[in-house]
């Protein structure tokens, strides 16, 4: 199967080759019960539908997890993508297309649930912190987790932590996005390395960029 990842002339943290190597673990590990903390603008999320959607057909179940626009828990926790900070786009046609005619937040729950729309019974997206959202949804069936919402110390821990006693032995897979030197964050390297030694977990780096964890 050619992997391609589109952008959908929205704005994406994964660029270039990056969404190929992040759709290559879908297709080693092939999950059906997928989890998204960090959508964003959703473009990884409509990629990762139409890959599931090519595999399992309708037999499969994709929950989001993103603040969507509401207010953080602290402003001064997280680390917000660049891009979610202003929706200027470098090219005039995109900037023109979201912000005067459409007048759209790219990152809003709204704009996310109409780019994901053809999957829309398959879907779920949820709008919080997963300080506090992760404890309150089911998750003993995913089957894969890509973590890439608060990027502080204390949350990529809690978020890992939570998915750990959920999913501990059952084989699944938890990557994290920004944790090596490609695209670093310090806080998320620190919090992958300690909930990993004080589990002796293995981490797998992916590219100098994402940690894979088997737990």
């Amino acid at each position: 199967m050619k992997l391609n990842y589109k952008t959908f002339w929205r704005k994406s943290g994964l660029k270039g080759r990056w969404g190929e190597i992040y759709l290559s673990r879908l297709e080693k590990y092939k999950p059906k019960i997928f989890l998204e903390i960090g959508v964003f603008c959703g473009v990884t999320a409509r990629n990762t539908c139409d890959y599931l959607f090519q595999v399992h057909r309708n037999n499969f179940n994709y929950t989001g997890i993103d603040l969507f626009g509401i207010s953080k828990k602290s402003k001064e926790d997280e680390i917000e993508p660049k891009f979610l900070k202003n929706q200027k786009f470098s090219n005039p046609l995109k900037n023109l297309y979201y912000n005067y005619i459409l007048k759209e937040n790219l990152n809003s729950l709204d704009s996310v649930k109409n780019l994901l729309k053809r999957y829309k019974n398959n879907i779920n997206l949820i709008a919080g912190d997963t300080n506090t959202v992760l404890h309150k949804i089911d998750l003993k069936n995913i089957d894969f987790a890509f973590i890439d919402g608060g990027h502080s110390y204390e949350t990529v821990m809690n978020d890992l932590t939570i998915l750990y006693q959920n999913l501990k032995g059952k084989n699944k897979v938890l990557l994290c996005d920004d944790y090596g030197k490609a695209s670093h964050i310090p806080e998320v390297e620190r919090a992958v390395n300690d909930f990993s030694k004080k589990r002796s977990l293995h981490i797998n780096v992916i590219e100098d960029r994402f940690a894979e964890i088997i737990i």
